[in-house]
């Protein structure tokens, strides 16, 4: 049985307190699992596959890249600096995903 993935890990480390009054589209492309999106509305989350419309910020890098972040092995600013993850739109909340997904 292959191991989750980061995003599907997500859902059980999404901390709802973190996200209250926040509604804001994470677009992910990966460059080995395809394109993702996280919806979180309001301290809710949901886990689509595709791209969304409109998303409140982009973020290009790949799976291994996430779960070294979310293990906080790698800050977003190093592998911003590095080349890990290239980042479009409000990139200021890509430095709230460890306070949305902490790690547990």
């Amino acid at each position: 049985m292959p191991s989750p993935t980061p995003l599907e890990k997500m859902h059980a480390r999404f901390d709802p307190e973190a996200a209250r009054a926040m509604h804001e589209v994470f677009q992910f492309h990966f460059t080995d699992l395809g394109d993702y999106y996280l919806r979180i509305d309001d301290g809710t989350l949901a886990v689509e596959a595709g791209e969304h419309d409109d998303p409140s910020v982009s973020l290009s890098l790949s799976s291994d890249t996430l779960k070294r972040l979310m293990r906080g092995e790698i800050s977003g600013m190093s592998a911003f600096m590095s080349g890990q993850l290239k980042a479009t739109g409000n990139v200021m909340l890509a430095t709230r995903l460890s306070r949305l997904f902490p790690g547990k």
